[in-house]
């Protein structure tokens, strides 16, 4: 999950830049990344001799990758650069802040910030997706194009869930949260994912991920009678610790049965109970069937 570096994104290829490189936009999505080999060259360079290449003016979809070879910087400083360079991406729609594998930092040790200037700077951006919750934080949540906000954390805070809850986007189509593990920032309740599972804080999402959590049983079962599911097509529960407690409010579900797709992939449930579970007569995914270590549950992406 977090072990390789995107390929594609957005169904185009993705291609490390280099200042050497000539940017074909319209066939390649562009991942810009500093070399542990290589500490001469900063974020802050790259993103300057990007844009220097007048294709540059194109690119509607942008990745950054490891951002600084020093685990305890935080993306201020790419933040900082993109909008002062905001003139030089007035076509950009797609950006992943983050894309970083284990090897080159742990999720938990990316450190994010406020990225509400992205949003203010950008206002085609259509797909926003963050890797990393220490230091993440939204001061206003608000943009009038967004229609998918991925976060992808080993443990997301609750202030960070309450930005969401008061988030104004109008056009969101899809939201998937990573929300991780206790030991690495995750501290929410059920009662915290009442506004996204309510079905009017959003009123166009259609795809939900609550997923990578170790309250997945609270969730699958608040989800299973929430008024959200009258306009999905697509509930994520993925990549936490759901079992069949979890899982008897999903087949008893009437909402559940007409949604077109059900991840639960990464899951603790009976062989049993994934019987059942098929028999909904919908597409559904139960691959990675965990085994409890003397009860204890392990999401997939923790530290």
């Amino acid at each position: 999950m977090v072990s390789e570096l995107l390929q594609t994104f957005l169904n185009k290829p993705v291609q490390n830049y280099q200042p050497t490189t000539t940017i074909e936009p319209d066939k390649y999505v562009y991942r810009l990344r500093v070399d542990y080999d290589d500490e001469s060259v900063t974020i802050t360079d790259l993103l300057e001799a990007f844009v220097r290449d007048p294709q540059s003016a194109g690119v509607q979809d942008l990745i950054i990758g490891q951002f600084n070879t020093d685990s305890s910087e935080s993306t201020y400083e790419v933040v900082d650069k993109l909008v002062a360079l905001k003139e030089s991406f007035k076509e950009l729609k797609a950006l992943f802040i983050g894309d970083i594998t284990y090897e080159e930092c742990e999720i938990s040790w990316i450190n994010q910030t406020d990225i509400t200037p992205i949003l203010k700077a950008f206002p085609q951006l259509e797909h926003l997706q963050l890797r990393g919750g220490e230091g993440l934080s939204f001061s206003e949540l608000a943009h009038d194009k967004l229609t998918t906000l991925i976060i992808e954390t080993g443990g997301l805070r609750p202030d960070v869930i309450d930005q969401v809850n008061a988030a104004k986007l109008p056009n969101l189509q899809k939201l998937e949260i990573w929300l991780g593990d206790d030991n690495y920032g995750f501290d929410s309740t059920i009662e915290d994912f009442k506004p996204i599972l309510s079905g009017t804080l959003f009123p166009k999402l259609t795809w939900l991920g609550l997923m990578d959590s170790t309250i997945q049983d609270e969730i699958a079962i608040a989800a299973a009678d929430a008024p959200v599911l009258k306009q999905l097509k697509v509930l994520d529960l993925s990549m936490g610790t759901l079992t069949d407690k979890g899982a008897v409010a999903l087949l008893k579900s009437e909402g559940i049965r007409k949604l077109e797709h059900l991840n639960l992939r990464h899951h603790f449930l009976s062989e049993a109970m994934m019987e059942q579970l098929k028999g909904l007569g919908i597409s559904i995914n139960l691959d990675d069937k965990e085994e409890e270590d003397d009860d204890y549950r392990y999401v997939e992406v923790a530290e």
